[in-house]
C-alpha cells in the first residue's frame, strides 16, 4: 500500500512539473494584464525545440532549444497583441493553430515517416542526499528530474519578486491600472513585452521538460492541452505563485490518478480516464467562476 502511495505521489510530481512552469510563465504574463491563450502553442514549439536542440547537442542544449522556442512564439504574439493591439483571445487562437501545423510540418521534414520512433536520452532523476532517505515523502519530492529541482526554486522566488521588488510592484500596476502605471513613469508596453517573453520562456522549458525529462521522444500535437490546463491553474491559484504550485500539483495528481485507475483493470473506457484532468478542469472553472478577482486590466489591449 504505501508503495501505490508513494508511486502515485511521485507520478503526481513528475506529471505537474511541466504544467507548474507553464502556468509560472503564464502567471507572470497575466500579472502584466496579458491572457496568452497561444500558451498551448509555446508548449507545443517548447517540445519540438527541446527535441531538435538535443538531438544536435546535449540535454542542456535541449532545454536552452525549449526556451527559444517558446520565446519566439511568445514574440510572435506579443508583437500583434502589443504592438498591433489585435485582440488577445483570438491571437492566442491563431498562435496555436500556427504551432500545430509548424512543428507537424518541420518535425515530417526532419525526421520523415518513421519519426515516431525517434528516441533522445532523458534527464533521469537525482536524488537529493539527505532528503531523499526521508520516508514516503523523501523520494516523492527529493528523486525527480531537475526541472522539479527548478520548479521549487522558481515558485518562491517569483512570489518574492512580485510582492517584495519594485519591478514586481510595477508589472503587477500594469495589470491592475496601466493608465495610472504610465504617469508614474512605467512603461505598460515595455512590462507586458517581457512578461510575455519570459512567460514564453518558461512556457517552452515546460514543454521540453516533456520530451526531455519524461517521454524521451516527440509527437504532433504532444502538448495536448497542458497549455490551456496551465492557464486554468492560474485561475484557480489565484494568480499567485505558491497557489499556482499548489493547483499544479492537484492537476498533476488528476493526471496521475488516470494511470493509477488504468491499471487497475476495470471494465471502462480507457478514455474515461484520460478525460479526468479536463473534466477537472471544467469544473475548477466552473467552481472559482466568481469566486476570484483576476487583474483589472487583464485582456485589455
Amino acid at each position: 500500500m504505501i508503495s501505490a502511495a508513494q508511486s502515485f505521489l511521485e507520478a503526481s510530481v513528475r506529471t505537474a512539473t511541466p504544467l507548474a512552469l507553464a502556468a509560472l510563465g503564464e502567471t507572470v504574463a497575466e500579472r502584466a494584464g496579458v491572457i496568452n491563450i497561444g500558451l498551448e502553442g509555446i508548449v507545443l514549439a517548447g517540445a519540438f525545440g527541446g527535441l531538435v536542440a538535443a538531438w544536435g547537442g546535449s540535454l542542456t542544449a535541449g532545454f536552452a532549444g525549449a526556451a527559444i522556442a517558446g520565446v519566439a512564439v511568445a514574440a510572435l504574439f506579443a508583437f500583434f497583441v502589443v504592438v498591433l493591439r489585435a485582440d488577445q483571445i483570438i491571437t492566442g487562437t491563431a498562435i496555436n493553430l500556427l504551432a500545430l501545423g509548424l512543428t507537424g510540418a518541420f518535425y515530417r521534414g526532419l525526421y520523415g515517416a518513421t519519426g515516431a520512433a525517434l528516441s533522445i536520452p532523458t534527464t533521469g532523476t537525482t536524488a537529493v542526499p539527505g532528503l531523499a532517505a526521508i520516508p514516503l515523502l523523501g523520494p516523492v519530492l527529493f528523486d525527480q528530474p531537475a526541472p522539479t529541482y527548478a520548479v521549487y526554486v522558481l515558485a518562491p522566488l517569483l512570489w518574492w519578486w512580485l510582492y517584495h521588488t519594485h519591478s514586481g510592484l510595477a508589472l503587477r500596476a500594469t495589470g491592475e491600472r496601466p493608465e495610472a502605471a504610465s504617469v508614474a513613469g512605467i512603461s505598460a508596453r515595455r512590462t507586458r513585452w517581457m512578461a510575455i517573453l519570459l512567460g514564453g520562456a518558461l512556457g517552452g522549458i515546460g514543454g521540453g521538460t516533456l520530451v526531455l525529462s519524461q517521454a524521451g521522444t516527440f509527437a504532433e500535437g504532444m502538448s495536448a492541452g497542458r497549455g490551456f490546463i496551465a492557464i486554468a491553474i492560474v485561475v484557480l491559484g489565484r494568480w499567485h505563485p505558491l497557489g499556482v504550485l499548489a493547483a499544479a500539483l492537484l492537476f498533476g495528481a488528476a493526471s496521475a490518478l488516470q494511470f493509477f485507475f488504468q491499471a487497475m483493470s476495470w471494465a471502462l473506457p480507457y478514455q474515461l480516464f484520460l478525460a479526468l484532468p479536463y473534466v477537472l478542469t471544467l469544473l475548477v472553472l466552473v467552481g472559482v467562476a466568481g469566486r476570484v478577482t483576476a487583474p483589472a486590466a487583464l485582456g485589455r489591449n
